[in-house]
């Protein structure tokens, strides 16, 4: 199987999966529209690749075949202040002060 991978400059680390290259008709207009102008960044065979790095092969296939689609978001950032705040035995709030 193959899949076309496309970026977006709106969002770093946001991908979105076709099955088949420039063929959107699947995606829902209101996520085209979030996601922006679609740049190609490769075709990937499938079959030849047993990881795909933060993506879980099956469920890329699945929504695939399903969906028609997949979108990959970014990995959720870590907030370093409050790793730090709670490092330090603090909530990871500062309290609000009126």
């Amino acid at each position: 199987m193959l899949c076309a991978v496309y970026k977006t400059r709106k969002k770093e680390g946001m991908y979105l999966y076709l099955p088949e290259k420039d063929n959107f008709a699947d995606v829902p207009e209101p996520l085209m529209e979030m996601f922006g102008r679609p740049e190609l960044v490769t075709i990937l065979a499938l079959d030849k690749r047993e990881r795909l790095g933060l993506v879980d092969k099956q469920k890329l296939i699945d929504e695939l075949t399903e969906k028609g689609f997949y979108l990959q978001m970014p990995p959720k950032e870590e907030n370093l202040l409050e790793t730090h705040r709670e490092s330090l035995g603090l909530s990871k709030t500062p309290d609000k002060k009126f």
